[in-house]
């Protein structure tokens, strides 16, 4: 009698540790599907252009070829003005402008408005593309802090009015980049234009033209 009631016992301990396992693989899904529900839909990862030697990135990082491809397609979007500056300028603001901040979107309008005053718009054909030579390279990304960089952008500007060239000039534009992650939905860099650094543009030299003076170390 004994025997079977040993039996019992030793299967009532196995259950209960069965019970136990169970209940401890319960607790870990639940905590697993907890952890997957707070985990984010979308994670944005900005790679470095080059990986010939590897890279480590952090997720919130965005390294300087990425802000300055940035500040390079937007502002070369808000300067293509294909059939009439007095229109396709306005048309630009609007388009680009979950890539620009409040401030620097009200400081496009007021100069949409001035140069519509002074007639600098009608049938005005407008464009910007880049210098051989003068590209991207890493003194060309200033970072500010954590959350700011100013690039450094020489390129060519080109207008036309009624298919005559009335300005054809090279230009270095200090831009100021903010990061940005307002909406992803409709700004998936994280950046925005902040406007212009404090020296503004300026004509390059003819030794920024052949490479004596490439960098902007000098301003």
């Amino acid at each position: 009698m004994s025997r079977y009631r040993f039996a019992i016992d030793n299967a009532r301990a196995h259950l209960r540790s069965l019970w136990l396992v169970i209940g401890l693989q319960i607790t870990v899904i639940a905590g697993l599907c907890y952890g997957w529900s707070q985990a984010p839909e979308h994670l944005t990862v900005h790679i470095p252009p080059d990986l010939r030697s590897g890279a480590a990135q952090h997720h919130t990082a965005v390294p300087a070829a990425t802000v300055y491809a940035f500040a390079f397609y937007i502002f070369q979007q808000l300067n293509r003005w294909p059939e009439d500056g007095s229109r396709d300028y306005g048309h630009a603001i609007f388009r680009i402008a979950p890539y620009v901040t409040p401030r620097h979107r009200e400081e496009l309008l007021a100069n949409l408005d001035e140069k519509g005053r002074r007639g600098e718009l009608a049938y005005r054909v407008r464009a910007l593309q880049g210098i051989p030579g003068l590209g991207y390279s890493e003194n060309r990304v200033d970072i500010l802090d954590a959350q700011t960089w100013q690039v450094w952008l020489d390129l060519e500007l080109l207008e036309s009015v009624k298919g005559m060239t009335v300005k054809r000039s090279r230009i270095r534009y200090p831009l100021r980049v903010v990061r940005y992650a307002v909406d992803p939905e409709t700004n998936p860099w994280g950046l925005a234009l902040d406007g212009f650094g404090p020296d503004g543009p300026r004509r390059l030299t003819e030794a920024d033209l052949v490479g004596e003076d490439s960098t902007h170390a000098t301003q």
